[in-house]
């Protein structure tokens, strides 16, 4: 049976660390190897650890517009920010910063500016994202202590009919909540085995409506995209792809783009650019050689604020990694090195902050039948982390915080293993254990400025800072058979360690205690005739456990918040998304989902009543809401696509539980955006 993606969003997953090979009850390819040296007969264990797979199909089918678009069907994941610019990904309620993000194997890293996201991409660009909740591989790079997404961009052959040597497409796209997208492609083969791909996309929005016809101030944008790709065969068994994508996004926003923007406050110009440059390589010799190699390099930069400010992050980095399979085993080995800087300073100046850090990783993963029914998986992975700090331009600032610049040289070795066992053809079990950790990285771009400078005597890092380590236990139950397919999965996370910027210690940045993750997630679908039904839910428990001594009051645990502990992580209600999909014939498919999100109070502000800014804990509430979303897409002609969807279709008026909450009742200005009202949503595709 094959059911879209979306509604399989346990489709790779046995645990989070079984999830790393999905039992094969019909031979799985790598559709990456020529068949001749796959070999994957030989084995039922696939690697590729994937708890969600998003296709380009869906991407298209519900015009997604930004990432809350993208994760709207997955219970386990969520966006909030509501402004582009400043939406960031949650996983089990750890913020994008505890995972390893990649474009094609680039990765994306590090913090411009604490009130803006980290991860930006063209959803019309993609042609699949896998995401793996919580740590799982030793191959899912390093700092992947919540888990991964890997963003898999498209080439000519995605778009390129049978037969067909050249083509192109145009696309227009109306929001009427509120903007337009136009963009462009051409694509075709420079020979049998080469392809270019070219793309161009322009997003002009002004700014939106919520639920209640309030106009969201500072969510007006323009967004310009462009995308190069030339892959192929440069010989036998050799696969080659290069690729340059340049995004630039221009807008007048708040200090605080994450925060709610009162009438009548300050906006300021304000630009984010992103340039990332991929090289992948392919070399396909035999069942013990499949060599894997990536290189990349990501500029990016964003100015503005109340003081246009600028901040630039050059990071670069390669993987190499080789495969090696036999009767009954797959081992995938290599070694990554990432290196990242930032510098900072007034957009007219001179750079006066900085600073850099690079990780080292070593790796293996191994994979093997122990019987038919018994999966085994095993990994290790070594990573040296190194942090630097760069102090500029002394005499500006005056006497720095420390007499020589602050580094820091950590190393940690990490291990997994998970089984499988498949009880009957319909039902299996899996039991996964997996580590991750993370040293000390480059700081925010826009407020380096305050701890290098701060004229006291406190160092950034002290000698007794460690690297973050996470330890997660998870345990699923699968049933696939009869056109229906369930799952079930308990897990649990421990972060130990964790390094945060803000509290009283030794140095700017210290352990602050440990964070744990513990939830239940459960996925259902099934297929009757033409209907695709989908069910989803996730209930997650994030809680700080702070260090003895970090407040004046011992608290046993602490619920996360965006506020309090923005760069770490935000608690969220119970999550529900049940839907349809039906397919009215072979040109015309329409469907529906609901996503309720239920309400939660937590208690906040304990670093706030420690320094003395309020007299007391806040008792936050993030009350529930529920959406409704319509699609439907009509095949008109064989060149000619027509896509129309509408979302939140009752005019929901709410602020997302993975945005800022509502403080106004201590802090008038502290709250979180309001989502976008009612948005109908239609596009055209032609293809020549």
């Amino acid at each position: 049976m094959e059911l879209s993606l979306k509604k399989r969003v346990f489709i790779g997953a046995v645990c989070t660390l079984s999830s790393a090979f999905s039992y094969a009850q019909v031979q799985a390819v790598d559709e990456t190897k020529p068949v001749e040296t796959a070999a994957v007969e030989k084995i039922s264990v696939v690697g590729a650890a994937t708890n969600l797979s998003i296709t380009a199909e869906e991407i298209e089918q519900y015009q997604a517009n930004d990432l809350a678009d993208i994760f709207r069907y997955s219970p386990s994941i969520s966006v909030g920010g509501s402004v582009g610019v400043a939406q960031k990904i949650y996983i089990r309620g750890l913020e994008d910063a505890y995972l390893n993000v990649t474009v094609d194997g680039a990765q994306q890293t590090s913090t411009l500016f604490h009130h803006i996201g980290r991860v930006t991409i063209d959803p019309d660009l993609l042609q699949q994202i896998d995401v793996q909740a919580g740590a799982g591989e030793a191959t899912s790079g390093p700092g992947a202590i919540g888990g991964s997404i890997r963003f898999k961009t498209k080439d000519a052959d995605d778009l390129l009919a049978e037969g067909e040597q050249f083509g192109g497409r145009v696309k227009a796209s109306y929001f009427s909540n509120d903007g337009t997208r136009y963009s462009g492609s051409l694509y075709g083969k420079l020979s049998d085995t080469w392809g270019v791909l070219g793309y161009y996309s322009t997003v002009d929005r002004d700014n939106m409506e919520d639920g209640d016809g309030n106009e969201i101030y500072g969510t007006a944008a323009d967004q310009d995209m462009l995308f190069l790709k030339a892959s192929g065969d440069i010989a036998e068994n050799h696969y080659l792809s290069l690729s340059v994508e340049q995004r630039d996004e221009e807008g007048e926003f708040s200090a605080r783009p994450n925060w709610v923007v009162l009438e009548g406050a300050a906006l300021y110009p304000s630009e984010a650019e992103r340039d990332t440059y991929v090289a992948n390589y392919r070399f396909a010799h035999s069942d013990m050689v499949y060599l894997e190699a990536t290189a990349y390099q990501t500029d990016s930069s964003f100015q503005g604020g109340r003081f246009n400010w600028l901040a630039e992050i050059d990071t670069y980095g390669f993987d190499i990694r080789n495969t090696s399979e036999t009767a009954n085993h797959k081992f995938v080995y290599g070694v990554d090195y990432r290196s990242d800087e930032v510098e900072s300073g007034p957009a007219a100046g001179a750079v006066e902050n900085a600073e850099e850090s690079s990780v080292t990783g070593i790796y293996a993963q191994g994979y093997s039948d122990i019987t038919p029914e018994l999966l085994l998986s095993y990994g290790v992975r070594y990573d040296d982390y190194d942090f630097q700090q760069r102090i500029l331009l002394e005499e500006y600032y005056g006497t720095p915080v420390t007499d020589s610049e602050a580094s820091l040289d950590d190393s940690e070795l990490s291990f997994n293993i998970g089984v499988a066992y498949q009880l009957t053809e319909a039902w299996t079990l899996g039991l996964g254990y997996a580590e991750a950790a993370r040293g000390k990285e480059i700081g925010d771009g826009f407020t380096i400025d305050g701890y290098l400078y701060d004229g006291s005597d406190i160092p950034v890092v002290a000698d007794d800072l460690v690297p973050e380590t996470v330890q997660n236990i998870e345990a699923s139950i699968e049933y696939s058979a009869n056109n229906l397919n369930a799952k079930l999965s308990v897990y649990n996370s421990t972060l130990d360690d964790v390094i945060f910027e803000g509290f009283e210690g030794n140095s700017v940045f210290n352990n602050i205690g440990s964070v744990e993750s513990s939830g239940i997630e459960f996925d259902l679908a099934y297929r009757v005739d033409s209907f695709d039904f989908f069910f989803g839910f996730s209930t997650a428990d994030t809680e700080l456990d702070p260090r003895d001594g970090l407040y004046s009051v011992d608290y046993s645990s602490i619920d996360l918040n965006g506020y309090e502990f923005v760069g770490l992580g935000n608690s969220r209600g119970d999550t529900i998304v049940v839907g349809v999909d039906y397919a009215v014939n072979a040109d015309i498919s329409v469907g529906t989902s609901i996503r309720q999100v239920r309400s939660i109070d937590i208690d906040t502000l304990h670093q706030a009543v420690d320094l003395g800014w309020t007299d007391s804990l806040y008792s936050l509430n993030k009350p529930s809401y529920t959406l409704v979303d319509l699609y439907g897409e009509w095949q008109a002609t064989s060149n000619i696509l027509v896509n129309l969807a509408v979302s939140n279709l009752f005019d929901e008026q709410y602020i997302d539980h993975s945005s800022v909450g509502d403080y106004s009742e201590v802090f008038g200005t502290v709250i979180g955006p309001h989502e976008a009202g009612r948005d109908i949503r239609l596009s055209v595709t032609y293809d020549f």
